[in-house]
């Protein structure tokens, strides 16, 4: 009788060793946080973005948007492929550029690792009509994904004036 407890014992005990063994094997493991890390990687990558554009480099500005990115400028529709990016940048650091600059005031990393949002500011200089250089300052959104390859690229980037918006044309026309 001694013999066959001590055998329901030893099978309770091995019971319950496979089951804790089967119940801690099928938790989901979590990812180690690498927010810290990921807030690091982008907000490097946006300074390097924002000396790209300094220096009037267009191909290497565009190359921070991913091939999916959408730009949305202001007073203009939104453009939505690498060509049309280009385009937009070509236009923007073109010969009336005087200067450009730009910064992160917030980054916020997803707990998933995989995406993140920038807000911050930016401002430029460009020569008006008469040559003289005009200063104006806004704001930005842009949101970053991080790649296959690791590197963080920005998938959807608006930016938009502080400035106040220019008088409508006066409707005082004579007859």
């Amino acid at each position: 009788m001694l013999s066959r407890c001590a055998s329901c014992q030893r099978f309770a005990l091995l019971f319950c060793l496979v089951l804790f063994l089967f119940t801690t094997a099928c938790q989901q493991q979590q990812a180690p946080d690498t927010r810290a890390a990921d807030e690091a990687a982008i907000r490097q990558t946006d300074v390097d973005w924002a000396k790209a554009a300094a220096s009037k480099n267009v191909d290497v500005t565009v190359a921070f948007y991913s091939d999916d990115a959408t730009v949305a400028p202001p007073n203009s529709p939104a453009v939505t492929d690498k060509k049309a990016i280009h385009d937009l940048w070509a236009a923007l650091l073109g010969p009336d550029l005087v200067s450009i600059t730009w910064a992160p005031t917030k980054i916020e990393v997803a707990r998933s690792g995989d995406l993140a949002y920038l807000n911050g500011w930016y401002k430029m200089s460009a020569k008006d009509a008469k040559g003289n250089a005009v200063e104006e300052k806004g704001k930005m959104v842009e949101v970053w994904k991080k790649q296959s390859d690791g590197k963080w690229k920005c998938v959807s980037d608006i930016f938009n004036s502080d400035m106040p918006a220019p008088p409508p044309p006066s409707s005082d026309t004579k007859k």
